[in-house]
């Protein structure tokens, strides 16, 4: 009946921000700055990971891929949304959507399970600072950034797979600036309320789970702070922990009010803003919220300038020589 009451859609529109000529060259260098912005954040700060020695520890492993986790996002959102600017057609194509928001799913649970781990790494680091080296091994750093991944891969399998079941048919426009899940549930011709169950059960519980353990690791966290008998002490565990838990507050509050909010289907001019903070916003600060609050990072930083510059003052002494 499906096949023979409606035209089946196999591309949409991605209506994006605005048509206003002047806004979208606005927009355009506006989004541009951010992304290579972005880019060059995370991966420097990747590099600047995998190059220095001393920042061979879990936190800055889990760091690493944090901003790994991060640049990928911004891969594959931004590319597509850039070119949809000065585009006269948007189109995308339903495998190119289904392979949009399979990254994304990815990255998006990675990134809740690489939170999690931050946070249970600063709590062995601050409530059990002797056992840290035994608590928190290789091996098991190794083991829960592989889980976060293969996590991230299963949930958004699960997703995709759903996604078949659905037919599109009728209207063809998406009203996202990227190919989110939410929007094509509102585009089928097949009640999606299966696919909207798994998602509010599965991405609540997942959110639940990594949310909880955040939580639990602060609060001990927090009473340990809280029984120290040196307010420098006390400070400096504060400081360790402010840039986890800031990054924590704005991630996890998009990411919820995104994909947990009653009635996700009736409510999609609410899915911008939220999509805006979680997949623009936060990959942009994550590096600068990790690095300019950290002494560590930045003491790398110089050292690698300083090496830089040295050898730059080399080169010309040794041009001029000759």
């Amino acid at each position: 009946m499906i096949k023979e009451n409606h035209t089946m859609k196999n591309e949409f529109v991605l209506t994006g921000f605005t048509d206003h000529p002047d806004l979208k060259a606005l927009l355009f260098v506006m989004f541009l700055t951010i992304y290579l912005i972005t880019m060059v954040g995370n991966l420097g700060l990747v590099a600047l990971i995998f190059k220095q020695r001393q920042l061979h520890t879990p936190m800055y492993i889990f760091l690493g891929n944090l901003a790994l986790v991060d640049s990928c996002c911004a891969c594959a959102i931004t590319p597509k949304m850039l070119e949809n600017f000065f585009s006269e057609d948007r189109r995308i194509s339903l495998h190119e959507c289904i392979i949009q928001f399979y990254i994304l799913c990815t990255v998006e649970t990675a990134d809740c399970f690489l939170l999690a781990a931050m946070a249970y790494d600063r709590y062995v680091a601050i409530c059990s600072p002797l056992q840290y080296h035994t608590m928190m091994s290789k091996k098991l750093c190794v083991q829960m950034t592989t889980g976060a991944f293969i996590a991230g891969n299963l949930h958004s399998m699960i997703h995709v797979g759903l996604l078949f079941r659905l037919a599109f048919c009728g209207s063809h426009q998406i009203n996202h600036f990227y190919c989110d899940v939410l929007p094509l549930y509102r585009l089928s011709c097949v009640d999606p309320y299966v696919n909207e169950l798994v998602l509010f059960v599965f991405s609540g519980s997942i959110q639940v789970f990594t949310i909880g353990s955040v939580l639990i690791s602060y609060v001990y966290i927090v009473f340990t702070i809280f029984k120290m008998k040196s307010k420098e002490g006390r400070v400096k565990a504060f400081s360790t922990c402010a840039s986890h838990f800031l990054s924590v507050s704005l991630f996890y509050g998009s990411l919820f009010f995104m994909y947990i909010r009653p009635n996700l289907l009736e409510e999609g001019d609410k899915d911008i803003p939220a999509a805006l903070l979680f997949t623009i916003v936060v990959p942009l600060l994550n590096p600068f919220i990790y690095s300019l609050r950290n002494k560590e990072v930045k003491s790398a930083l110089q050292k690698i300038l300083i090496k830089i510059t040295i050898s730059r003052k080399f080169k010309q002494m040794t041009s001029t020589v000759t």
